[in-house]
C-alpha cells in the first residue's frame, strides 16, 4: 500500500509539472521553498537541548499555534522549529515566531526519501501536527526512529471523512504511527476512532483558536489604520475578511447598496489569498467606488475613499477593532469558512456565510448563544442582497450589534483553556523523551496564553 501511495504521489507531482513550471513565472506560490520541499533543510545546529517539530499547513494553522508555542517554550527545556506549506503560511509564521525558534521551513513532499532528508537535518525528539494531516510517510519515517508524533488541535471535516473513510484500510495502518490525536471536539474525535486510532490515544482538549484568539492586537498598527483613513467613530466600518472569488464581487455590491441607505459607510476589503490582490483591485477599479490600498503610499484620497483594499499580509487582525461589522469570507462559496473568532474575541458583531463545516463546533457554539449572524444557503445570485440587508440592520441598530458582539466575547473567554489541556496530554507524549526529562514538570508551570 506504501508503494501505491508514493507512486500516486509521484504520478501526480508529474502531472502538476506544467502548472509549477507556469507558476514560476507567475506569483510563485507552489515553486517557492522547492529545495526545502524536496528535504533540503538547513541543518539545525548541534546543541544540548531537544527539538519540538511543530507542522502547520496554512495561515489559519499558524494563528492558532500561537498560545500552544508560547506554552512549550514556557513549559519545556526545548528548540521549536515551524513549518508550513503554503506561502502565506510561511510569511505569518516569520512574523509571528521567527525570534522564537530555531528554524522556520517548508514541509517536505511526502516522499520517503525527501522525508529522511528533514529528519536527518532537524533531529526532532518529537512532531507535533496541527489540526489533521496524515501523511504516510512521514509518519512511518517517524516511527521507525521512535519520534512519537502527535495531532494537536485535530480537526476532521465531512470531506476529509469521506477521503480517509474511501481508503479506511489504509489509514488505519497509518494510524498505528500516531501517538497521540489531540481533537477539537467529541464529533471530530469519533471520526478518529472511526478511521482506527485506539481510544485511548485520543483526548479533546478543545479548540486552541479560542486561546490563540485572545493574542494581544498590534496597537500601533490600528492606529495607524485609523489616522491614514481617517476612520471616525461614527462612520459605520465594515471589514470582508479572508474573501475568496466572488466574495469580493458580492461584497463590492452588497457594500453599494448600504450607502443607499448609510452614505457614510465605509469598508475594507482583505483578500485571503495575496496573488489575487491585483484581481480584486481591478474590480475595485471597476466598480464606480472610490478606493485606495494599504501597499500603496500614504495619499489624501485615503480619507475620503470609500473602499481600502488591504494588500499586505499580517495585518488584518490589527484593522478588527476599528469594524463594526466583520463578514468572514470562505464561506459564501463552498470552501468551509474561515476563522470567526480573531473578530469575535473581541466583540465585535460576525456575518459569515452558510457554508463553515472548517469552524463547525466554533459556528455551533456561537449561533446557539445569538453570538453569530449567519446568512441562510442561497443561490450566488442572491447573496449581494442578503449580505446587504444583514449588514444595513446591524448597523442600523447599534444595540443589537453590540448583543451580537458581547455575546461572542462571552462563548470565547467561556471556551478558552484548550491550550494548558493539551500541554497536559502532550506531557504524556514526551514522557520517554529528552523534551520531558531535560525540563520543569509542566504541572509547576503557569501557561499564559496572552502576551
Amino acid at each position: 500500500m506504501y508503494l501505491l501511495y508514493s507512486f500516486l504521489l509521484t504520478l501526480g507531482f508529474i502531472l502538476l509539472l506544467p502548472r509549477f513550471a507556469l507558476d514560476a513565472f507567475r506569483s510563485g506560490k507552489y515553486i517557492t521553498g522547492l529545495g526545502e520541499r524536496l528535504g533540503k533543510v538547513p541543518e539545525i545546529p548541534n546543541s544540548d537541548r531537544p527539538v519540538i517539530w511543530l507542522h502547520c499547513v496554512s495561515v489559519g494553522e499558524t494563528q492558532a499555534a500561537r498560545s500552544l508555542v508560547r506554552a512549550l517554550r514556557e513549559s519545556f527545556a526545548a528548540r521549536i522549529v515551524i513549518s508550513t506549506t503554503t506561502v502565506t503560511g510561511q510569511r505569518v509564521a516569520r512574523e509571528a515566531f521567527g525570534d522564537q525558534t530555531a528554524a522556520i521551513f517548508y514541509f517536505p513532499i511526502d516522499w520517503s526519501w525527501s522525508v529522511r532528508r528533514t529528519l536527518q537535518a532537524v533531529k526532532p525528539s518529537a512532531v507535533l501536527i496541527m489540526e489533521t494531516e496524515l501523511w504516510p510517510n512521514l509518519l512511518r519515517e517517524c516511527r521507525s526512529r521512535s519520534i512519537p508524533v502527535a495531532l494537536v488541535n485535530g480537526r476532521i471535516s465531512d470531506r476529509s471523512f469521506g477521503h480517509y473513510r474511501f481508503a479506511r484500510p489504509f489509514f488505519r495502518r497509518v494510524l498505528r504511527d500516531v501517538s497521540a490525536a489531540m481533537m477539537q471536539s467529541e464529533s471530530d474525535a469519533i471520526r478518529i476512532r472511526e478511521l482506527g486510532l485506539p481510544a485511548e490515544r485520543v483526548t479533546v482538549p478543545g479548540n486552541l483558536k479560542f486561546d490563540s484568539s485572545e493574542i494581544a492586537i498590534e496597537k500601533e498598527t490600528t492606529e495607524v489604520f485609523r489616522q491614514r483613513f481617517g476612520l471616525a467613530l461614527n462612520d459605520p466600518f465594515i471589514i470582508a475578511a479572508s474573501t475568496h472569488a466572488p466574495e469580493e464581487r458580492i461584497a463590492v455590491e452588497a457594500f453599494q447598496q448600504v450607502r443607499l441607505a448609510l452614505p457614510n459607510a465605509r469598508m475594507l476589503i482583505a483578500p485571503r489569498h495575496p496573488e489575487r490582490f491585483a484581481e480584486v483591485a481591478s474590480l475595485l477599479q471597476r466598480s464606480g467606488l472610490t478606493w485606495t490600498q494599504r501597499s500603496n503610499p500614504s495619499s489624501t484620497q485615503d480619507q475620503s475613499s470609500e473602499v481600502v483594499l488591504l494588500d499586505t499580509i499580517g495585518e488584518l487582525r490589527a484593522a478588527y477593532p476599528l469594524a463594526d461589522v466583520v463578514f468572514v469570507g470562505g464561506s459564501i462559496v463552498s470552501h468551509g469558512g474561515h476563522n470567526v473568532l480573531e473578530p469575535a474575541s473581541l466583540g465585535i458583531c460576525v456575518v459569515t456565510g452558510p457554508h463553515t463545516q472548517n469552524f463547525a463546533a466554533i459556528t455551533k457554539a456561537l449561533l446557539a448563544e445569538q453570538a453569530l449572524v449567519q446568512l441562510p444557503k442561497g443561490e450566488e445570485s442572491q447573496y449581494a442582497a442578503e449580505l446587504a440587508a444583514a449588514f444595513t440592520e446591524l448597523l442600523s441598530h447599534p444595540e443589537t450589534r453590540r448583543e451580537i458582539g458581547e455575546h461572542a466575547l462571552e462563548v470565547c473567554l467561556r471556551n478558552r483553556g484548550a491550550t494548558e489541556r493539551t500541554m497536559q496530554a502532550l506531557s504524556g507524549v514526551f514522557a520517554d523523551t529528552k523534551i520531558l526529562n531535560d525540563s520543569v514538570p509542566f504541572t509547576a508551570l503557569h501557561v499564559s496564553t496572552a502576551k
